[in-house]
């Protein structure tokens, strides 16, 4: 790895976050290294990191191509986390010790601090960690492995680059609350804010979900 492959990864990276890159869009070598004033060989590094990161795919042949993920796929991913995410917060709640509680707590207030320091990589590093520690908390290695087949990095990314200020400060009082209802021991108060929380990070990332067309009354005869 070189400075000038670390510079084209940071840029990349950003714009590809920031919806410069369109989910599908076909990321070119040449025409990239020309926008980043550099030579193809960073370029080429960079994709293949950021390929490792999944923010991008490399296909044989055709080269690479910003990452796509169907809105429906999404959707469902957070619907199914929220309830599997749920029930490990239920069983932690009357399985774990106060110092694995301490533990997340811990967690909880270090992802607080940076997320008001506008620190990202941070917030997202510590997001990830209070998620799998919780789910770990659970003690069961069927949910814990269903978990980890739902969570793809990319995704969380997206996801916390798509919070607003208030979203962020929501998504932070939502673990500080997980941990309370750990501490009361109170399985259906820990089940209700996970879910709550990402069916909240659902909202932030896909936006409102489509209303339904209403249905005509039908005529009377």
């Amino acid at each position: 790895m070189t400075a000038a492959s670390d510079r084209a990864v940071d840029a990349l990276r950003e714009r590809i976050l920031r919806g410069e890159y369109a989910p599908g869009e076909r990321l070119g070598e040449v025409d990239l290294a020309e926008r980043l004033g550099l030579s193809r060989t960073p370029v080429r590094e960079a994709l293949r990191r950021l390929s490792a990161e999944g923010l991008v795919e490399i296909i044989t042949n055709k080269g690479a191509r910003v990452v796509e993920y169907p809105r429906q796929d999404l959707d469902q991913i957070f619907q199914i986390r929220a309830h599997v995410e749920g029930l490990a917060a239920r069983t932690a709640a009357q399985s774990a010790s106060d110092a694995d509680i301490d533990g997340l707590n811990d967690i909880a207030i270090a992802h607080k601090e940076h997320a008001e320091a506008g620190r990202l990589d941070d917030v997202y590093r510590l997001n990830a960690q209070y998620h799998s520690t919780l789910n770990d908390l659970a003690g069961s290695p069927v949910l814990t492995g269903t978990v980890s087949s739902l969570i793809h990095a990319s995704v969380l990314i997206r996801t916390l680059h798509a919070f607003d200020e208030a979203a962020m400060r929501r998504s932070v009082n939502h673990h500080l609350e997980i941990v309370a209802a750990l501490r009361a021991r109170d399985p259906d108060w820990a089940e209700a804010v996970m879910h709550a929380h990402l069916l909240s990070a659902r909202a932030s990332l896909l936006g409102p979900r489509p209303v339904p067309a209403a249905t005509p009354l039908e005529e009377k005869p």
